[in-house]
């Protein structure tokens, strides 16, 4: 036992940090980071991109979602090292390099689909990454069983609300964040 002890307290600082490169809102970023580092420090913190935010710091309100590898996930849960090569996609990001709002961002402006403004960004990129999952046919709880397989999954406000349901709105936007959702259905 006491050289366990012994072998870990020789080990450097070092040895809990690995280069990770992420490919942040299309630009690559390669940074040295600890091990236990999260997706939504790295990219606030590190990289200056502000828009996901840290609510509960436990995955269950959704303030921090963004898109890896285009599916939906909760930064504050993610170490960043376990991202390495991925893309990264944040609200930042949705619109690419030009002026032009991504469809859904314009949409919540039109639709007036938020108040405080604090939970957007996340429900912003939850309902890209919703958008695309229904499109790839991939069923949520309510998704009538009688869908074909691997068929787009049609978007009723049904299924808006449920794929939406893991993003916590304190301000109870969530009938003009449905309707947001609507107006881009294709």
């Amino acid at each position: 036992m006491d050289s366990d002890r012994a072998s870990a307290a020789s080990r450097s600082p070092e040895s809990h940090h690995s280069e990770t490169t992420l490919r942040v809102n299309g630009k690559p970023h390669t940074l040295v980071v600890d091990h236990r580092r999260v997706l939504l420090d790295l990219l606030r913190e590190d990289l200056g991109l502000t828009g996901a935010k840290k609510g509960c710091d436990h995955g269950q309100c959704g303030s921090c979602t963004v898109l890896a590898d285009g599916r939906r996930v909760n930064s504050c849960l993610l170490f960043a090292v376990a991202l390495d090569g991925c893309e990264v996609t944040t609200v930042e990001g949705l619109a690419g390099d030009g002026e032009e709002l991504h469809p859904v961002q314009r949409a919540f402006l039109e639709r007036d689909a938020f108040q405080c403004g604090y939970c957007t960004p996340g429900q912003i990129c939850s309902a890209v990454g919703a958008l695309a999952e229904a499109a790839a046919g991939h069923p949520s709880h309510v998704t009538d069983p009688a869908t074909p397989s691997g068929e787009p999954v049609p978007l009723g406000r049904e299924e808006i609300r449920e794929r939406l349901s893991g993003n916590l709105c304190r301000c109870g936007a969530y009938p003009r964040i449905a309707d947001a959702v609507e107006d881009v259905i294709p």
